[in-house]
């Protein structure tokens, strides 16, 4: 393909978004190249004269892999062994802003490898290139005729060759050829073979720098103390007990809370229960009962101006069957507690955060801090878990606000407690439907109104001025930001909220899905898959219940409804025949099964459960998943993924509840909150659709699928319906 020097650079700076102006790969003059240490061809790679293979992680690790298989596209195309390549995170830069999401610097949404495929491989291609074209001059013979392997640009018929690093300052004043050719897939040597994650150990021998792990000269401890109560103030407080106590250096208030600094966290964490404060208003009627309630008059409502609309619910020949569910809040309950370490001087503002948003963060603290965009400098770190809560930045402007203050360099730290209380949890839902087959058991109508609070309308309009380019003054980004919002709240569509819903794939005539935003002003954000979280669930068990209507298998159902759809057909019948669908299960178990496709990919899952109605117990023996995510970069930490997201999918519908009382969250901890423990986590069989089309989603589709997977087998088992979190008999 032809390839100019010039949309080399504005490939590389598109990478997330846009045309980023001012930036430019061609970093000095070639006066100044002549005395470059190291060969930068590209955002995401340096060589050093001294041998050293430096890649610029431009996605966060946090636990999906991506430590390993961004390097492993690089490395492939760059022709170096994985293991030479030294891995360093990203500094939060617009070069690096990541193009399926808006425009910002962000890990989320399950895009980190189908963001960046393309965008590496041209990458570590055209660096290829260039050494290959430096050693050719030095031989004088033809470029082509060049090879590349393990880091060394081999002779075409001598044993001669030179390492990348001898390579570094000649290759770095040479001009990119026109055209940069790829490797073939079936050449590949690192990509699709499973390969083991280059950040394990590190993270077995405790070097892996985890957020929670920061520790940096003359840094003191803090704690934030708010009201459990949403939206409530400080009437009075006293904290002169607190300011006594052993290590604590200062006791202020700040906005709607208390900190405490000490010089150990422990220190300020105790002195924190020495805190005197009364507390005052917020939303102390508020419960998730009456929230629950207040969704069902605006959801039914809704629903029966819909079935006055279909001729074919209103028809007595037509089977209808209708069905209301619940889906409640949810918390994203990461291991790392929220934390973040912030030092602010007078033209410097660091920060050191497991942020899954660099680029949001640096907004963030600059304007808090004053500090001129370009000097503050984001660390970002290991991520503990991410699910999404990381995206919000929160957490970032009170460390910046505390280090203000105190003016000396802090580190905020969360107790468990307070990452319940203060989360931005996944949306709840009210899902009303109506559903017709004729009696030939052919789906004929679906009607689906949903209805509950909105994330982007509340989200986007903070992101704006991160969007907006730095040479935009920050008054105008502010004003931006209101307006969007205003604008935002006058619209009742989100698109995350019906999205698996609106969009599914099966053939129904009549298809109807809306959406009816109310908001109880629970704090709300993006939880690992987003809507597809609840409308997999509601979809893929009201398709179920439409088959036992049809009197079909559910299998044979959703065959006959998937005849357009045949990326989705060729995972349910891989997921059939893996499953053994056909034939009956053991004795004592029943199965269940759900086909959802999101992010980009289709995930088909078999549930196999076993039940006792004496103890009223639920045991998932076996979970079968087939996945098609197009090409599978790491099969080994694809396999990973998709066990993992099926067990974060089972703790979130089997014991994970989650409820609101007198304006305050019921659950505080793990011993009220639990998370699938090691003995009630099934045994997970995953495989993959081989594909060479462009990968895509991973981290999030093997959620959506497993609650009614569940729930369609304990139906097998039981004959009753669950139509509410958590999935209990």
């Amino acid at each position: 393909m032809p390839f100019s020097r010039r949309s080399f650079l504005q490939l590389s700076s598109l990478v997330g978004g846009g045309l980023l102006l001012g930036f430019s790969l061609e970093q000095e003059s070639k006066a100044e190249a002549a005395h470059s240490p190291a060969f930068a061809p590209n955002a995401w790679l340096r060589i050093e004269t001294g041998g050293r293979i430096v890649f610029i992680l431009d996605r966060n690790e946090m636990g999906q892999g991506v430590y390993t298989a961004l390097p492993m596209i690089l490395a492939e195309e760059l022709a170096v062994k994985l293991e030479d390549l030294v891995i360093e995170m990203a500094p939060a830069d617009r070069v690096y802003v990541n193009p399926q999401l808006a425009g910002l610097q962000m890990t989320g949404g399950s895009t980190s490898i189908s963001a960046s495929y393309v965008s590496l491989r041209e990458a570590g291609a055209a660096a290829r290139t260039l050494l290959a074209e430096a050693a050719a001059k030095r031989w004088g013979v033809a470029a082509s005729a060049c090879r590349a392997s393990q880091g060394r640009i081999l002779h075409p018929s001598t044993q001669e060759s030179f390492s990348y690093g001898e390579l570094a300052q000649e290759a770095s004043k040479l001009p990119l050829p026109d055209k940069i050719v790829l490797k073939e897939a079936r050449d590949f040597t690192l990509i699709g073979k499973s390969t083991p994650r280059l950040d394990s150990r590190l993270k077995i021998t405790g070097k892996a720098g985890f957020g929670i792990d920061v520790n940096i000269p003359d840094l003191r401890n803090a704690v934030y103390i708010r009201s459990p109560v949403l939206g409530a103030k400080i009437k009075r407080w006293d904290g002169s007990k607190a300011k006594a106590s052993i290590g604590v250096e200062d006791v202020l208030q700040m906005g709607e809370g208390i900190v405490v600094v000490a010089l150990r966290y422990w220190q300020a964490r105790k002195a924190a229960e020495q805190l005197d404060v009364e507390w005052e208003g917020g939303s102390k009627q508020m419960s998730s009962s009456g929230i629950f309630a207040d969704f069902a008059v605006s959801g039914r409502e809704n629903i029966e101006e819909q079935v006055k609309d279909s001729k074919v619910l209103r028809d007595a020949s037509s089977k209808v069957i209708a069905a209301e569910y619940q889906v409640p809040y949810a918390a994203h309950a990461a291991l790392e507690p929220i934390n973040c370490t912030a030092r602010v001087s007078e033209n410097l503002c660091e920060v050191w955060a497991p942020t899954q948003s660099p680029g949001v963060a640096q907004q963030v603290a600059h304007e808090i801090s004053g500090v001129p965009l370009e000097n503050v400098k984001i660390h970002s770190t290991f991520i503990g878990g991410g699910f999404g809560r990381r995206l919000f930045q929160d957490y970032v402007a009170q460390a910046v606000n505390i280090a203000l203050l105190v003016k000396k360099p802090i580190k905020l730290l969360w107790s468990r407690e307070e990452d319940f209380q203060h989360d931005f949890y996944r949306p709840a839902s009210f899902h009303a439907i109506r559903a017709a087959v004729d009696a030939k058991g052919q789906a004929l109508s679906w009607r689906h109104s949903i209805t509950g609070p909105s994330i982007l309308s509340e989200t986007l309009p903070t992101w704006i001025p991160t969007i907006l380019p730095p040479w935009v003054p920050d008054f105008i980004k502010q004003g931006t930001a209101v307006t969007v919002g205003s604008m935002m709240r006058l619209f009742p569509k989100d698109p995350s909220s019906v999205e698996g819903a609106k969009d599914m794939p099966y053939e129904i005539p009549e298809l109807e899905v809306d959406y009816q935003r109310l908001d109880p002003g629970v704090p709300v954000g993006f939880w690992r898959s987003v809507g597809h979280s609840y409308t997999g669930f509601v979809v893929e068990t009201m398709i179920d219940e439409l088959a036992q209507l049809a009197a079909k298998d559910p299998f044979e159902f959703r065959q006959g409804l998937l005849t357009k759809s045949p990326r989705h057909l060729r995972v349910l019948s891989e997921l059939a025949q893996k499953a053994s669908w056909q034939q009956p299960p053991a004795e004592g178990l029943f199965r269940g099964l759900a086909l959802h496709a999101s992010f980009g990919s289709v995930c088909g899952q078999v549930a196999e459960i076993r039940v006792d109605l004496g103890s009223r117990s639920i045991k998932v023996e076996r979970v079968v998943a087939v996945v098609d995510c197009g090409r599978v970069i790491n099969p080994a930490s694809a396999e990973v993924q998709v066990s993992g997201a099926i067990i974060f999918g089972l703790s979130g519908c089997m014991t994970a509840e989650l409820s609101f009382k007198d304006g305050a969250l019921e659950q505080s901890n793990f011993h009220d909150h639990p998370v699938l423990r090691y003995e009630q986590c099934p045994r997970i069989e995953v495989s993959f659709i081989e594909s060479e089309e462009k990968p895509s989603g991973l981290g999030e589709p093997g959620v959506p699928p497993i609650a009614a997977a569940l729930a369609n087998a304990i139906f097998a088992a039981t004959g009753k319906r669950l139509r509410s979190f958590p999935l209990k008999i």
